[in-house]
């Protein structure tokens, strides 16, 4: 598939269908019981394709009051990879129905880009 027809595949308004925005609120409901208790929102985003790679991010964008840094956003990677509300898997599969096969995905580590904002690397490999 090439680049414009990722591009065209890859927009804000899919990507928010993979992760709505109400994904936040229903994680941390079920991490604490409460959503008002979480310190940020995740936010789906396109990065790049090039090379047989997709690569999206989750963005841990930080709440109002709320402190980032404390929030332990560095073993996200290893919960999301298997947390259902999340559903990396159902969102690979939502993916392919696009056209685009994918031959293996990984999450990276946690990048610290600010106080207010972490990256997760979300790696797609396509066939």
């Amino acid at each position: 598939m090439n680049q414009s027809a990722l591009d065209q595949v890859f927009t804000q308004d899919y990507l928010d269908t993979l992760l709505p925005k109400e994904t936040s609120d229903h994680f941390f409901e079920a991490l604490y019981g409460d959503a008002s208790d979480g310190a940020y929102d995740i936010h789906l985003e396109f990065i790049s394709a090039h090379d047989k790679r997709i690569v999206l991010a989750f963005n841990l964008i930080k709440r109002p009051k709320k402190c980032l840094v404390c929030s332990l956003t560095y073993g996200l990677p290893t919960v999301f990879t298997r947390h259902p509300l999340i559903n990396i898997k159902g969102m690979v599969k939502k993916i392919e129905e696009q056209g685009i096969k994918i031959k293996k995905w990984q999450l990276g580590d946690t990048e610290e880009n600010s106080d207010s904002l972490h990256v997760i690397p979300f790696f797609l490999d396509m066939e």
